[in-house]
Parts: C-alpha cells; structure tokens; sequence
C-alpha cells in the first residue's frame, strides 16, 4: 500500500497497532536515536535480543565520535589503504551508489563542513561554534576507492556514514529477527513479512496509516538536530553549508530502508518543486513538508 502525498498531518513514520494484534518488541537508544525491532511471533524474543546485540556492536563500530571505533581509524588513515570489515565495505560500496543515485547529493564526504558548522561531538553534548569556513568535499568516487577487504580515503578527507548507515542497518536487522519482522532506527525504517496479522505493518506516514510488506522508509528532516540560525546536521554538498530549503522534513518508501533513506535526503535537498518530481519518479510513496 502507498502513502498519499500530503502537505499536513503526522510528518514522519511512526508505528501504528490500532486493533491489530500487539508484536514483540524492543525498544532502545542507538545510532543517534530510539530504536524499535519488532517480531510478529513471540518465539522470535532470542532473535529479537540478539538483533539489539548487533546493533549496539555496529553502533560502536561506525560512530564517528569514538576516536577508536572502525569508521574513525578509517578517517584516519585517510591517503592510505586500510583493511576494512565486510560491514564497512558493503556501506562504503552503498554510499558510492547513494552517490551516484542522487546526482551526488547524498555525500558521506561532507564531514569537514559538518565539523566546520560545530557538529563536532555527539548531539546530547551540545555543539561548538561554527568556524565559518566553507569546505567542499571533491565528489565521492575521486576521494573513495573501496576494493575487497580494503578501502582508501584521499588524503585531507573523512566521512560520516550517517543516515545511509541507519537505513542500511534496518535492511539487515530484519533479516536477522526472521520473515516476519519489523526495525525502525531513528525513523528509517524496513518492514518484512506480513505483520502482526498477515495484513503488513501498519505505519504512520503522512497523516494516514500504511501496511507495510516487504517495504522501507525513511525521514530526512532539518527540525530534529539544529543548534542555531541555519545551523543544522544536514550539509548540502554543492554549498558545504546546511541546506537552506523550502522544506523541512521528507518522508519516502522505497524496496529498501537503505534506498528510502537516499530518496528522502534528496527529496529535501532539491526543494519542493524539483524533489517532488524526483520522489514522483522514483519513490512508492512520499511526504513532503
């Protein structure tokens, strides 16, 4: 089922039981937000307990504020080859193609004009102030070359995974739990199998409720994470500065959590008029606010 396009309403996919039938569920604080994994069988409790596991384990992995975590010694090791997990290397070979999908929006490259506007440290802390310096990450495919087990960085660069990671987790964690499952990291989310009642999961999605089979979805969005005038964690590369559009939150459905992550930042970067001709082209459904 599709999501209607709407201009009001609840903006960002939520989880929505109704009469249904009420999964299994967990629920904790990780990759930056609260995250849901769900189990349409209460046999599934074990799958579910070893999903958290994996998800505390890849968080702690591809932060990028843990000086010792892998996407930070990838960072810095920039000029060099390095080996590389198989998790590491299936995202940075995603990013190349989120990439090359968004004409180059979708940048995992814009961490130094992340850091140059005070993203600095994680969110909780509190941000530094900007510098005002304005850094323009060269396009992803000169400054990321990623081969099997290793990957190299060019010298002067780094990258912060972000929403692509959470979006990718969601695609994988599902397949962890089992054929009827549910993850939802943040707001980016992917549905596999029917539900709680065969019926699909249901979720809020632009002021109405969809059952979601075998689906993702995602939210990008420039309200959640701002820390002054202007000042918020969504970089547009073409600028290196926060984006400045006319919309303020995206939401997409996409065959993956990994693609409806990609579409919803692009969404949002090209504005209402362009963004929604690209989500009509490409998405299964998309709110725009």
């Amino acid at each position: 089922m599709l999501a209607e396009k709407r201009s009001n309403g609840r903006p960002a996919p939520t989880l929505a039981w109704a009469a249904m039938t009420a999964p299994e569920a967990l629920r904790f604080e990780a990759l930056g937000g609260q995250c849901e994994l769900y189990a349409g069988r209460a046999d599934r409790l074990t799958d579910l307990a070893g999903a958290r596991h994996w998800v505390h384990a890849m968080h702690d992995r591809l932060t990028r504020f843990a000086p010792d975590s892998e996407l930070s010694r990838f960072n810095a090791a920039a000029g060099r080859w390095i080996e590389v997990s198989p998790e590491l290397e299936a995202l940075l070979e995603q990013s190349l193609a989120a990439y090359a999908a968004s004409d180059g929006l979708v940048h995992i490259g814009v961490l130094p004009a992340l850091l140059a506007a005070g993203y600095t440290r994680d969110f909780a802390a509190g941000q530094t102030p900007p510098t005002g310096e304005i850094v323009l990450a060269p396009p992803l495919p000169d400054m990321l070359e990623v081969a099997s087990g290793r990957a190299r960085l060019r010298a002067g660069t780094s990258v912060d995974l972000g929403g692509i990671a959470k979006g990718w987790l969601a695609d994988r964690a599902v397949e962890r739990i089992g054929p009827n499952a549910l993850a939802n990291f943040a707001g980016d989310l992917r549905a596999r199998g029917g539900g709680p009642d065969g019926e699909g999961w249901p979720v809020g999605f632009g002021g109405t409720t969809v059952l979601l089979r075998d689906l993702g979805a995602a939210t990008s969005g420039t309200g959640g994470r701002r820390w002054g005038e202007r000042l918020h964690h969504l970089i547009d590369p073409r600028t290196g500065l926060p984006a400045d559009s006319d919309l303020t939150l995206v939401s997409a459905l996409a065959a993956t959590g990994a693609e409806a992550e990609v579409l919803a930042k692009t969404g949002l970067l090209l504005g209402r008029e362009a963004g929604a001709r690209f989500l009509d082209e490409r998405s299964l459904g998309s709110y725009l606010a």
